[in-house]
């Protein structure tokens, strides 16, 4: 099975792990951190408010938005945060659920990349950012280890790459018989143990 096979296939589990998250998030919980290096649950959640709808138009072949800004000039935790990113996510699990959208190149902001690569991304979102939001908050984070092995596999081959631009922060070791959850933190900068 090639990877992004693999990652079609957990799409759905991916999202529901995220999902699971997003609807225990404590209200109160917005100025807590996060192992996400200078986000609070606050900025995560904007973060995410942000990239979702732009990981779905590339998908989707799209060209991207126009400029409004970026991430850090835009307050997207409105009083409707919850709904409006579930909705944003089940668009782009839609778009992802088309096999098409892993073949060819697709537009991302001013550059284009593998769709491939894209769709890997979005999932890196759903899990990585899942558990980040998870350990701050005190909610459990229900990732099936078949979808985490997925996600690992495919960051692996441009985890290197997002270091250079500053995306991941250095590599956390960690034993290679870890669980793949462990191995998906650590290769993404994170430290499995992390707690506040």
């Amino acid at each position: 099975m090639s990877n992004r096979s693999e990652l079609r296939n957990v799409v759905g589990s991916a999202r529901e792990a995220f999902l699971g998250v997003l609807a225990t998030v404590p209200a109160g919980a917005l100025d807590e951190p996060t192992p996400c290096e200078h986000y609070t649950v606050r900025g995560l959640l904007n973060h995410l408010l942000y990239w979702t709808p732009r990981l779905a138009t590339a998908v989707r072949g799209e060209s991207p938005p126009a400029p409004t800004g970026g991430e850090n000039e835009t307050d997207l935790v409105t009083d409707d945060w919850r709904a409006v990113l579930a909705a944003d996510v089940g668009r782009l699990v839609k778009a992802l659920r088309d096999p098409s959208a892993w073949d060819g190149v697709v537009p991302f902001g001013a550059a284009e990349l593998p769709a491939h690569r894209v769709g890997a991304m979005a999932l890196i979102e759903f899990v990585v950012h899942g558990w980040d939001l998870a350990v701050a908050t005190g909610v459990e984070f229900r990732c099936e280890p078949e979808v985490a092995l997925a996600v690992f596999r495919a960051l692996e081959e441009f985890a290197s790459a997002g270091r250079q631009h500053g995306v991941f922060g250095a590599e956390v070791p960690v034993a290679e018989n870890a669980v793949p959850i462990a191995r998906l933190l650590g290769l993404s900068g994170r430290d499995p143990e992390w707690s506040k």
